[in-house]
């Protein structure tokens, strides 16, 4: 596991909806719709985390796409902002590297969760980064049986 994960106590974990890989999620990441004024990427949800200080003692959001977490982001901030319609809401500020992981099944669920860093899956290694992942199906295969 990484050391930087093995710093941090609590994360969360999150789908990635309507994208099908980590590229998908880092172009959109990259398109001004994700990004705040400062030109980081976010994520802007309802609900504000209760154990925010956790989190961001080093916390990451782990990135459920194809039902699988596939990638992680470092948390850097929580900022409130307040929608058009007078809505308090909580926009998880990223650091935007997008760190790929082992493969780990995880099934669909509303909002986001908090991921013990005991349960988060490793970081694949440095020079497995830039590989091309496999199909979303073996990957979960693979999962399953423990292989990934």
């Amino acid at each position: 596991m990484n050391p930087e994960i093995l710093l941090a106590n609590l994360h969360l974990v999150k789908l990635s909806v309507g994208t099908t890989s980590v590229e998908d999620l880092a172009e959109w990441h990259r398109s001004s719709r994700a990004q705040g004024p400062d030109g980081l990427p976010r994520h802007v949800t309802r609900m504000w985390p209760r154990r925010a200080a956790e989190v961001l003692d080093g916390g990451s959001v782990y990135w459920v796409i194809q039902g699988l977490i596939q990638c992680r982001q470092r948390i850097l901030r929580f900022d409130e902002i307040t929608g058009s319609d007078g809505i308090r809401r909580c926009a998880i500020v990223l650091d935007p590297p997008l760190v790929r992981t082992s493969a780990a099944p995880k099934r669909p669920f509303q909002g986001w969760r908090y991921l013990q860093a005991a349960d988060a899956p490793a970081d694949l290694a440095s020079h497995r980064q830039n590989e091309d992942a496999l199909p979303a199906d073996l990957s979960a295969a693979l999962a399953d049986i423990g292989v990934l």
